[in-house]
C-alpha cells in the first residue's frame, strides 16, 4: 500500500530557536521563518517537497501559532496538496506540547481514518529531499524509516554526537535505538557497511498497529515527553518490524539562529 498521507509536526514550542533570537514577541515559529532572498518560510520548502515526492494529502499538527500557519498558507498553497490542520494540545499543568508521539496521536484522535491506513510523519525544521521522501512512500513495510549515513548530515561534531544511533540487523531491520554514545561506544554500533546510522525523524507507520503505543507511549525518563522514537522503540521491543531506509545526504535543520544562513545556503544551491 502506498503512503499518500505525510504529517508534519509543527506544533513544538521552538524554545532554543527563540531565545537565540531575543525572545522576539513576534515570533510565530521557526517553521515560518522567513528566508533567503524569496523570503519563503521553511514549511514552504517541506511542502513543496512533499508534493514533489507525490503525497497528497498532508496534516500539519499545530499548537497556539495555528492561525499564523493558516494565514500564510492560505495565500501561499501548494498545487496538488490537500491540507488539513490538526491541534496538539497542551495538557493541564505543562507549559509545553507533550511530545512528538503524542502529537501524532493527537491527530490520529482528530482524524480518525488514520488508524486504518499508513501515513509519513516528519518534522517541520528539517528540509528533507524529495528522494528520502519518494523512497519512504514508496517502501512496501507497513512500519520504516529513512536510515541516514551520520557522516554524511554535515553537522557540527557536537551536535552529530548528540543524535541516538540506530542499531539495525543486516537486513536494515531496526533492533534498537542507543542515546547519545561516547564515539568509542559507538563504533561497535556500526551497521553491515561500517556505517554509524541516524534517524532525523522521518518516519512511515501502519496506523493500525501504531495506535495503540502512541497512546501509550511512556514519558522519556529525563526529557519528561512522550517521544516518537521512544514509541518506536516499544513497539520493536513488542515484536513489531521497522525497515530502515538507508541514504546518504544532508538534512538542512533549523534549530537556533545560527542555522539559519546555513539553509540559506542550502536553498540558494537546491534552487
Amino acid at each position: 500500500m502506498k503512503c499518500n498521507t505525510l504529517i508534519i509536526l509543527a506544533a513544538g514550542a521552538s524554545s532554543r530557536m527563540k531565545q537565540s533570537l531575543g525572545n522576539t514577541e513576534d515570533f510565530k515559529g521557526k517553521a515560518l521563518l522567513p528566508l533567503g532572498k524569496e523570503q519563503k518560510p521553511v514549511i514552504y520548502y517541506v511542502l513543496q517537497n512533499a508534493q514533489k515526492a507525490a503525497f497528497t494529502q498532508v496534516i500539519l499538527v499545530v499548537g497556539k501559532d495555528a492561525e499564523a500557519f493558516k494565514d500564510y498558507l492560505k495565500n501561499n498553497p501548494i498545487s496538488g496538496l490537500k491540507l488539513s490542520f490538526a491541534f496538539q494540545n497542551i495538557p493541564n499543568g505543562r507549559e509545553k506540547p507533550l511530545g512528538t508521539a503524542d502529537a501524532v496521536f493527537q491527530t490520529m484522535e482528530q482524524y480518525p481514518d488514520l488508524k486504518n491506513k499508513v501515513f509519513a510523519v516528519c518534522n517541520t525544521d528539517n528540509l528533507y529531499s524529495v528522494q528520502a521522501l519518494k523512497l519512504l512512500r514508496h517502501e512496501t513495510s507497513p512500519h520504516a524509516f529513512i536510515s541516514y549515513d551520520r557522516d554524511g548530515l554535515d553537522f557540527p561534531a557536537e551536535r552529530i554526537r548528540s543524535f541516538a544511533l540506530l542499531v539495525q540487523n543486516p537486513e536494515g531491520i531496526l533492533q534498537d535505538l542507543v542515546e547519545k554514545p561516547s564515539e568509542a561506544i559507538a563504533e561497535a554500533y556500526k551497521d553491515a557497511k561500517g556505517v554509524l546510522r541516524v534517524s532525523m525523524n522521518l518516519w512511515k507507520f501502519n496506523g493500525k498497529e501504531a495506535f495503540p503505543f502512541l497512546q501509550d507511549c511512556p514519558l522519556h525518563p529525563t526529557r519528561l515527553e512522550k517521544e516518537l522514537p521512544y514509541a518506536v522503540l516499544t513497539m520493536v521491543q513488542a515484536g513489531i518490524s521497522f525497515q530502515g531506509i538507508p541514504i546518504k545526504e544532508h538534512v538542512p535543520d533549523l534549530t537556533s539562529k545560527e542555522d539559519i544562513g546555513k539553509v540559506v545556503n542550502y536553498l540558494k544551491n537546491m534552487n
